[in-house]
């Protein structure tokens, strides 16, 4: 992961908006994202389990790109086409995080995304074991290319802003697995083994864990961004 911090998106989008709500992310949404300094790369995927869910990831320089400044700014004052689409953001999660480890490199097309949380107590082991022991492994297992903890940076987080007011409010994520790949059966294996419920249990994780596997859609860079006419 190229910065020190990201903005993590999940939400289901109904089939009936899609076409509009793809078109609006890729020439108006992400592009004005990119444009804000400090801004690095955007994705958009959409889960590989046949329902309507999407997630969306901005990576940043660091807290301070998503915290405050233009990006704060950019979330207060919307543009009109955004307030439009604003309020088809079904079941919102969001989360401004800090990138507390990243290995490997590169962009495949596969994305397994975990959130969790540690017990009380348990957070320095469960960390340990993710960010020392397992997550280093991964870029190097057949049909794996990158892993990530992100953890939410909620003293970073800003009052509401009129974004979310106009979704209703955000629900957000403690911590967040990102493992990136080029096989559905590599990340699949995963999510059912290494990741899988009683394997993060035993290493200090609180039950409720939610995993999906994602197809990427479409990405930008902001140099990307800053070619476009």
């Amino acid at each position: 992961m190229p910065g020190g911090a990201a903005v993590a998106i999940w939400c289901d989008v109904s089939p009936d908006v899609s076409e509009e709500f793809d078109d609006w992310h890729a020439h108006e949404h992400m592009p004005e994202r990119l444009a804000i300094p400090g801004f690095l790369r955007g994705s958009r995927w959409v889960s590989m389990d046949g329902n309507n869910g999407y997630f969306m990831l901005y990576e940043a320089e660091g807290l301070e790109t998503i915290a405050s400044g233009p990006y704060l700014q950019r979330l207060n004052d919307p543009t009109p086409w955004s307030r439009k689409m604003m309020p088809h953001h079904q079941n919102m999660t969001r989360s401004l995080c800090r990138v507390q480890s990243s290995h490997g490199s590169g962009l495949a097309g596969a994305l397994l995304t975990l959130r969790l949380s540690p017990v009380p107590g348990a957070q320095e082991r469960l960390e340990f074991w993710l960010s020392a022991e397992l997550l280093p492994t991964l870029p190097q297992r057949k049909g794996l290319v990158a892993a990530q903890l992100l953890q939410a940076a909620a003293a970073s987080a800003p009052a509401q802003t009129t974004e979310q007011k106009i979704r209703g409010g955000d629900a957000s994520a403690d911590w967040i697995l990102l493992v990136n790949g080029y096989s559905t059966d590599a990340l699949g294996a995963l999510a059912a083994g290494e990741l899988g419920p009683s394997a993060l249990a035993e290493r200090g994780a609180a039950p409720g864990a939610i995993a999906r596997v994602y197809g990427l859609v479409f990405s930008m860079t902001a140099t990307d961004r800053a070619r476009r006419p």
